[in-house]
């Protein structure tokens, strides 16, 4: 079975470092909450708000130790009027036997507005 597990964060700004350093601390959360091996993921999927384009986040996960063949990709999120700014999200392809329910989503920094619903869930 491949379950998705979704996560977001929040960057200061737009810069390599920031973007590099904060993509990489969402997914290794996400997959240390999900007890998630890269072996076990399908594919990531990495958005950006249009703000951010200093760097590709792609790239902070490729450079995770053990993750350098999991397929990634980076693309925009839609640019909507009032949309929380600087937000880099991720879709994490995974295949498991854990149900729907069980799955835990991360939203960390501003990005807990996203889905409080969720955060409150998951800590």
């Amino acid at each position: 079975m491949i379950r998705g597990i979704r996560g977001a964060i929040t960057i200061e700004s737009n810069t390599p470092e920031e973007i590099y350093s904060e993509t990489e601390r969402l997914v290794k959360e996400m997959a240390k909450v999900n007890n998630v091996i890269p072996e076990d993921i399908a594919s990531v999927i990495v958005t950006t708000t249009p703000d951010i384009n200093a760097a590709f986040p792609a790239k902070a996960v490729r450079s995770i130790e053990g993750w350098k063949y999991v397929p990634i990709m980076c693309t925009h999120e839609m640019n909507v009027p009032g949309a929380l700014p600087l937000c880099i999200r991720v879709l994490m392809h995974v295949n498991t036997t854990v149900p729907q329910k069980e799955i835990r989503h991360v939203y960390l920094n501003d990005a807990v507005k996203l889905r409080p619903d969720l955060v409150s869930e998951n800590q």
